[in-house]
This record gives structure tokens, sequence and C-alpha cells, in this order.
């Protein structure tokens, strides 16, 4: 009985490689390539280099090793669309033994030298067959040196010489390659096609499985036959020949596709104590908690779809149950909703995965979406100001169609985003920079300053920060005219200050300036005023309708800044055009 088992075991052969597809028929879900193929056969056209790509698991090598059988099937006479794989030639192809079909991992040989060995072989004909052909696996490993050594050769090979290369990165691949190869994409297997393609298989190993078992297997596969044909096999050994839907759950360390819509009906409904005992209850039964995350994120995937195309509710993957839930939930649900539930929950996943705790790292993550989704969404927050402040008429009132408009930034608890709002009344007039093109040398770098703020600005144009700091925060201004000014100086002034001031002036403007030093009180310094005129704004700003409202949604919440805007940005606002513009005067708009 043990010498049975153990010839059993020594005998037995993976599902993936004994349902490796030895021709086009049991290639599946790859009818676009096969159509391609016959016709190219059938008409003569075949290329002489080929090279196949996808993700794992889709057929890649099996594909290779199918075309080199077509091409030297001896059961026709020429390359045929239906190998025999009962002839010499398809049998050694086959078992990857045949002396003029060439298979190399490019993974494990990757030098100029190995290349060589191709370029010296391509010379001589094929001992037994039709064509001697090179497959090269996972290509894309080759050094660009053998990659340029293998140009010419792969441009204008001898008639007898196919090349077949395989890979996963195409886009490592060089151009110069590409351009001389005929190039298929496998796509991934469809998941209906994949499903009927595991129920055949248990079928033939006359095991017995539920379709929400495969089901489970062909979601996690991922579109990768391989992957499915594996997660099968340790399926049919987990069940001891049956294939149940718990089992493969349990197996893949996956959450029950019920209770994870529970969860995440949970969370949406702001429902956290619930949604943390059952996240909590499937923690102890061995589910990964980045795995509920991961399901969470398609669950999110799937009901966003579902809203914007409902179609999509046909899914074969998806149980009835599912579908109604789904379609419940995705009714109730806002895209708003949706996609702050899809960003949060993506960079959760990502704490999870980093985290030392992951469970306790995905509690918080619901935590936190659960009571982010209680947060009012732009469109709710402004009718509950419109409710707090008054018609939407009283607000236009007091949003005044000349003077400045400002923008106040509320910053605090609770406010997803800054909110912009507009003052009551106009902001003090900004002084308008200008120089004099009338006076001063002709020859000096820059006219006279025509304000005293101008003068300013010209310290700070000339990077001389330090003169201009005192100029505006150390410095009153009794008087100024364009070549004369008297101020007063404030404590922390350097004694060298004149001469420098002096000095830069001549320099720039070409004339000696008067500067007079005064002990008389003059105007507040120009940063004060600065300071005076955003705290007038921001108390304005405290009593305007809408920012009332929104500090009585948001109690912690403070103005922060209120930031003027520009005269463009009120035309835009007012939506005129060039005429109208015209029509304003300037006391109509202040910048």
């Amino acid at each position: 009985m043990a010498d049975g088992a153990t010839s059993s075991n020594e005998n037995y052969r993976v599902l993936a490689r004994k349902y490796r597809p030895y021709n086009f028929d049991g290639l599946i879900g790859q009818q676009a390539m096969v159509r391609t193929l016959s016709n190219a056969i059938d008409a003569g056209r075949l290329a002489h280099a080929f090279i196949l790509t996808g993700v794992r698991g889709v057929g890649k090598t099996s594909t290779a090793r199918i075309i080199a059988k077509a091409l030297n099937c001896t059961a026709h006479d020429g390359p045929t669309i239906a190998p025999c794989g009962e002839c010499d030639q398809c049998i050694s192809i086959a078992e990857s033994r045949h002396v003029d079909v060439l298979e190399m991992d490019a993974a494990s040989r990757t030098g100029v030298d190995d290349i060589r060995e191709i370029i010296e072989g391509v010379r001589y004909a094929p001992v037994s067959a039709r064509y001697k052909i090179y497959i090269i696996d996972e290509v894309h490993m080759l050094s660009k040196s053998a990659f340029n050594a293998l140009l010419k050769t792969l441009e204008e090979p001898p008639e007898h010489v196919k090349f077949i290369f395989a890979t996963t990165e195409i886009r490592k691949l060089p151009v110069t390659v590409l351009s001389r190869c005929q190039r298929f994409d496998l796509k991934r297997v469809e998941s209906d096609v994949l499903v009927s393609h595991l129920a055949k298989i248990v079928e033939l190993e006359e095991c017995k499985s539920s379709d929400a078992a495969l089901k489970l297997i062909a979601r996690a596969a991922e579109g990768s036959v391989r992957d499915a044909l594996s997660l099968l096999d340790q399926a049919i050994a987990h069940g001891a020949g049956e294939v149940d839907e718990q089992q493969v759950r349990d197996m893949l360390g996956l959450a029950d596709r019920a209770q994870v819509l529970d969860l995440f009906e949970m969370v949406m409904a702001g429902k956290v104590k619930e949604a943390l005992m059952t996240l909590r209850s499937q923690y102890d039964l061995g589910a990964d908690p980045a795995v509920v995350l991961q399901d969470m994120l398609d669950v999110t995937h799937w009901l966003t779809r579902l809203k914007v195309t409902p179609d999509t509710g046909n899914d074969t993957l998806v149980s009835e149950a599912e579908k109604t839930q789904g379609g419940i939930m995705a009714k109730n649900l806002a895209i708003s909703h949706l996609t702050l539930a899809w960003q949060m929950l993506l960079k959760g996943l990502l704490e999870v995965k980093e985290s030392p705790s992951p469970i306790a790292a995905a509690e918080m993550v619901l935590i936190r979406l659960a009571y982010a989704i209680d947060l009012p969404g732009p469109a709710e927050l402004v009718k509950q100001l419109k409710s707090k402040s008054g018609t939407s008429a009283n607000i236009a009132a007091a949003t005044p169609i000349s003077g400045s408009a400002a923008s106040v930034t509320a910053i605090g608890q609770g406010i997803p985003q800054s909110a912009q709002m507009t003052s009551s009344q106009s902001a003090p007039t900004a002084q308008i920079l200008a120089l004099s093109p009338s006076m001063g040398d002709d020859h000096a770098k820059y006219p006279l300053p025509l304000e005293f703020i101008g003068l300013v600005d010209l310290f700070r144009q000339e990077k001389r920060i330090p003169l201009a700091v005192i100029l505006s925060d150390r410095v009153q201004l009794i008087s100024y005219k364009p070549g004369k000014l008297e101020i007063k100086l404030l404590e922390g002034v350097p004694p060298t200050f004149a001469m420098d001031f002096k000095q830069c002036l001549k320099e720039w403007t070409g004339i000696d300036w008067q500067l007079i030093l005064s002990q008389t009180m003059g105007q507040t310094s120009l940063r004060d005023q600065d300071l005076a005129h955003k705290q007038a704004l921001k108390d304005e700003a405290s009593v305007d309708p809408m920012v009332v409202a929104l500090l009585e949604i948001f109690p912690s919440a403070e103005i922060l800044q209120v930031r003027e805007r520009s005269r463009d940005e009120q035309i835009e606002e007012l939506d005129l055009d060039v005429d109208e513009v015209e029509a304003y005067s300037e006391d109509k708009f202040e910048f």
C-alpha cells in the first residue's frame, strides 16, 4: 500500500503542467492571436520573429511551443494551424528535447557570449525539422550588449530560422528589437472563461466543486490560467477531493464576500462599533486585515461602476445576493461618498501593510472613514450655509458689485477644505506703484519713484533686502517727494543706514537724494499699516453672513487669512466682456 502511494506520488504532475495546452484549440482566451496566426499560415505570410507578451500564466511559453509544432509538424506538407501532436516532431517539441527547437532562459543567460552561440548556430541548417527555432523566455533580461549583438541576425536571419521571444516586461525591450518582431499581446483570461475551464478540469480529475468556490479561485488568479490551476490544485488537496467555498476562503485567507459587503455598509452608515466587531471577528477567523481592506476597495470600485454603468451588475463572478445588496447600496450612496471611500481605503491599505500591527491600523482606517462620511459634502455645505445666512438674494446683497472682493481661508477641526467668501465692504485701495519718466538723469538705471512704497520696492528689486526691511518696518514717513525724503527712524536702525541709503539711490537714479532725519512723529510704518489692514479685513469678514454661518457649523474653526481679489479676478467673477469693463471707471474696481 505504501509502495503504491509512493509510486503514485512520483508519477503525479501538478495541474498547471498536466493541462498545459498542446495545440491552439486548448489555448483559452487568446482567439485574436490564434486568428492572426491561422490567417498568416494559410496565406504563407509567416514572420521570421515573434514576440509574445502578457502577464504571468497566460500561456506565453506554451504558445511558443505550439507555434514551433505548427511550423514543424510532419503530419502536414507545410506549416499548419492544427499540429497533430503525435508525430516525432510534435512529441519531442512538447517534451522540450527537440534538437532543432532550442529554448533559452534569458534570466540565467543574459550575456553577449550566450547570444554569440545563437549567432554561430543559425548558419547551420536544421537537423530533422523544417525550421530551426529559438525560443528565448524572459527576453527582457538580456543585457544591452546582448541585444545589440542579436540585432543584425534578428533583422536578416536565414530562411530556415525562426525566433520566438516571450516576456512579461515588454517596455524593457529596445525599440530596435520590437521593430524587427511580430508582436502578440496575450490578454488576461476572462473570468467566466476561466471558471468554465476550471470546471472541466475538476470533472476530468473526478473531483467535486461548487461554482462559488471556482469563482473565488478565478477572482484570486486575476486572469492567469497558471495561477488558477495552482490554486485549484491546492484547493483539491485542501478539501480531499472536494472544492468548497468556505475551504477556499480559509485557504486564501479571504473574508466572506457577503461579510465584506456588510462591513462596507456599516462603515458607510457610520456604525463604528458594529464595523469594528465584524472586522475583529473576521480577523479571529484568519482573515488578513490587508486582504479585508483590499476587498473593501474592490467593493468600492464595483459599487461605483454599478452606479455609473448598471450593466456591471451582470458580472458572472457576483452572486445574486451580492447583486441585490450591491444594487441597493449603489442607489443609496452618492458618488462623492464612494470616491472619498476609495481614496481613504487606498491610503489606509498602504498603512496596514507597513504597520507593525495590521489589525490596529485597519481599525483606525475604518474609524476615520466612518467619521469622514458624516461630514457634509460641498453641495450639502452650501445648502447649510444658505439656510443659516438667509436666502440667496440676501447673500447676493451682501456681496457688492463694486469694491474689492476678498477670499477667506478658514482652517479648523472638521473642515475638509478652505472656503472662499466675499467681504461686504470694499477694502482700502492699495497704492499703485509708478515711476516718473521725466525726472532724474536720462542715463540713470531707474527713474524716480513717485510714491514712498515704490521707493521701498526699488530696494527689494535690487536685492538690498536689509535696507528695504528698515524702510518698511523701522521708518515712520513724514513727507515724500521724488528726490527728497523726511522720516523718523525707530529703534534698531544701524548708524550706516543714511549713507547706504543715499549711495544706493545715487547709483540707481543718478541724483543726490535729500534725506531728512526728524524726531517728529510720522505715519505708522508700512508693516504696521499692512497688519492693521489685514486685521480690518478679518474683522470685516467675521461679520459676513456666510462666514458667520460657516463658524456656526464648525465652532472650532477660525479665520486665519483674508486674501483680496485682484481686478482681473473680479472681472472674471462678474463675467464682463471687454466693452463692459471699459465702461466701468477705475473707482469701480480697487486693486
